[in-house]
């Protein structure tokens, strides 16, 4: 196959990049930047649909080691495991979700100032998805009504120390949330 010759002009930080992928793969530069261009072709649409913010995010949470990908159909087999058979969750499971929940309330009362940037940290996280708002209410759907009792409790008790309060309106699978400042109510 006939190679064609480029030449292509590198700043500072691509340069630095090539350097270390040459001494990392021991290949040469231009074998790098042949898998390199390979690479991008074939990984296009998430290099250019603005997925950087998100990758960098799911890397952080992963790399932490205090997150885990978790298959959604394990997730529904938990929940459906600590319900007896009427419905109603296990006390002891309730418990031990309720101290996680606590948990977080303590680290979002640092991170979020509305409600909606928590909806959507969650929906980033999977566990719901934000459909519509209308001023400060968020039309939240789960993907099963188990989900929805059990992260709904959670929203709940993880906003206790934030500076607002929440109505949760429930249906089957999603909730209006909305908004309440109490400061706001005074006035």
């Amino acid at each position: 196959m006939p190679t064609e010759r480029v030449t292509v002009s590198l700043d500072e930080e691509a340069a630095a990049a090539l350097a270390d992928l040459v001494d990392r793969t021991g290949e040469g530069r231009s074998e790098v930047i042949r898998r390199a261009l390979t690479f991008y072709a074939a990984n296009f649409e998430a290099a250019s649909n603005d997925a950087g913010p998100n990758l960098a995010a799911y890397h952080r949470m992963l790399s932490g080691g205090e997150h885990v990908l978790l298959d959604v159909d394990f997730l529904h087999c938990f929940l459906d495991y600590v319900e007896d058979e009427t419905g109603t969750p296990d006390p002891a499971f309730l418990d031990a979700a309720d101290t996680v929940a606590d948990y977080h309330a303590r680290e979002y009362a640092g991170r979020f100032d509305d409600v909606g940037e928590l909806l959507e940290w969650l929906s980033f996280c999977g566990f719901l998805s934000v459909r519509a708002t209308e001023g400060d209410t968020y039309h939240v759907v789960f993907p099963s009504a188990s989900l929805r009792w059990f992260m709904t409790r959670f929203i709940e008790r993880s906003v206790r120390d934030l500076p607002f309060e929440l109505e949760i309106e429930e249906s089957v699978s999603k909730v209006l949330v909305t908004e309440r400042r109490p400061d706001a109510d005074a006035a």
